[in-house]
């Protein structure tokens, strides 16, 4: 490509804009503007012509027609490596255009609004602006289209450093992001339409929780070793415009590269963890946490997670909610862990993890707020996607129901608080024991909730005496209740719901239990 002669630069963002045009008017390009972005320039100091002086059209309609014209189309779209292109051009008297710098109307921005009116959304639709880009991006081989402000700085060092051109590598790169640009701006415009439907006259947007159409752009992050299993192939993809959140925007600090397993574990650690409020340590196995502690220190609470199941936390994935410490970095060193991900690791812990090169760090910032931003949970099905809000709703006491004739202490209801934001994490059917700040025993993922209780009790490296026991969803008949009471808990909290509700209950009062039913469930699948 050679020097680059004209530039058209109309933008809705003006983030950057002067400084671009005016580094283009300095390597002596020659600047078309359209409207408000050719008064701003003008301004400020930076030569242009109006797209008018190319058109001879003035624009029209309140500046909804202004570009859309075979002056500004056949400049983009004119191939330099076909003669009868260009005499055309030269026989219409129009110039060649090589780059356009083009963003579009805030159309995302304005459907945000809870309040936005249905006329405010269809003139925020942008129509010349992804045509100017589609042609220029069409057209790359000759014309570069920027679409991004935060492109601006790199076209302009790189045309300084390259005799006022940009190499085909950077103009092929300029218009891949165009095209997913515009496929972007188009899904959000037809989503919301979507949902938009006449009512007595009126265009209104339906109150609808799950839209009737739903577009997910998808970015690759990178290529994975493979899957689950080394036979399956596999990537990490995030999700366009929230690449910074979660573990998909998680910093890797050092260690070696993510698996496939390593981040399903990382995701599920990272839930649970952003789920508590004191400093916790929660201890991943195979998506289950196998170990949740809370203490004044991250390293008290890693020792106590760790003291769950110290066979299963060797390999496991580790997650804080706190910045983790020299001394927590000294704990988790003394055996093999997969991965660690916490709002952010202190210097000195840093330098004990230098020890250990293949651990993989990971700083995600925020743990509760980078959880909240989180959109739907999405499953996969043949041929579909189940979508369903994140399972995020907490305790509430208000509504619970001691269905006992014992009522749980005070420190009852503490251990039962923390068995329960513990429950919601491990797959279904799932039995809890803790202490009020401790996991004891877990039994997940069995078939019947009796044998989960069993497992749980099983797994219990200490008594049980004085524990609580949490289940995911209610007890179906005594058995469980009986098996934990045996064991020596002194509270229950469950959903309730059971058909044999009143036999359930009667077997706490027989064991002398306090039983609280939340009329919540946390299955989990």
């Amino acid at each position: 490509m050679g020097k680059i002669q004209r530039a058209l630069i109309s933008v809705s963002d003006k983030t950057g804009v002067v400084e671009f045009a005016q580094g283009l008017a300095d390597l002596g390009t020659e600047i078309v503007s359209t409207g408000g972005t050719g008064r701003l320039l003008k301004e400020q100091g930076v030569a242009t012509q109006p797209v008018a002086s190319i058109t001879g059209f003035p624009e029209i309609l309140n500046g909804r027609v202004k570009t859309l014209h075979p002056g500004i189309f056949g400049g983009l779209l004119a191939r330099r490596d076909k003669p009868e292109h260009l005499e055309q051009l030269r026989s219409q008297g129009l110039p060649t255009i090589d780059l356009a710098a083009v963003n579009l109307y805030p159309f995302e921005k304005t459907v945000s609004r809870p309040d936005v009116a249905f006329g405010q959304a269809i003139e925020n639709i942008d129509i010349g602006g992804p045509s100017i880009l589609r042609a220029a991006a069409k057209n790359f081989n000759d014309v570069a289209a920027v679409v991004d402000p935060g492109d601006y700085g790199p076209v302009l060092e790189e045309l300084k450093t390259n005799g006022g051109g940009l190499s085909l590598e950077t103009r092929f790169a300029l218009a891949r992001k165009v095209f997913l640009h515009t496929a972007a701006y188009d899904r959000a415009i037809s989503g919301y339409l979507a949902d938009v439907s006449l009512v007595d006259g009126q265009f209104a947007k339906q109150q609808e929780v799950f839209p009737r159409k739903i577009w997910i752009g998808l970015e690759k992050i990178q290529d994975l070793r493979y899957g689950e299993n080394p036979h399956q192939r596999a990537a990490f993809y995030g999700e366009q415009g929230a690449l910074n959140i979660g573990v998909a925007g998680a910093k890797q600090l050092q260690g070696k590269e993510l698996s496939f397993n390593n981040l399903i574990d990382l995701e599920a650690a990272f839930s649970c963890a952003a789920d508590f409020e004191a400093p916790v340590s929660v201890v991943i196995k195979h998506t289950n946490p196998c170990g949740v502690a809370i203490a004044q220190t991250l390293a008290e609470a890693y020792r106590k997670a760790r003291e769950t199941d110290p066979v299963s936390a060797f390999g496991s994935v580790l997650a804080f909610n706190r910045t983790v410490d020299k001394e927590t970095a000294a704990e988790i060193i003394s055996t093999f862990v997969e991965a660690v991900i916490a709002p952010d690791f202190a210097a000195d812990a840093r330098e004990v993890f230098r020890s250990k090169p293949n651990l993989r760090l990971l700083e995600v910032g925020n743990l509760s707020q980078a959880r909240a931003k989180i959109g739907w949970d999405i499953k996969r099905v043949s041929g579909g996607l189940l979508i369903q809000d994140q399972d995020m709703v907490s305790l509430d006491w208000n509504r619970c129901r001691t269905v006992t004739k014992r009522q749980p202490t005070p420190e009852e209801r503490q251990a039962l608080e923390f068995a329960w934001k513990v429950v919601k994490h491990i797959k279904s059917n799932t039995i809890v024991f803790t202490t009020h700040d401790q996991t004891i025993g877990i039994g997940a993922g069995q078939m019947s909730r009796v044998d989960s209780t069993k497992l749980a009790v099983m797994k219990a490296r200490q008594p049980l005496n004085g524990t609580v026991v949490a289940s995911d969803a209610f007890f179906p008949f005594r058995d469980g209740v009986d098996t934990a009471a045996e064991a020596g808990v002194s509270a229950v909290i469950q959903p309730g719901g059971s058909v044999r509700d009143g036999e359930v209950i009667q077997a706490a009062d027989e064991h002398g239990l306090a039983m609280v039913f939340t009329g919540i469930r946390h299955f989990r699948h």
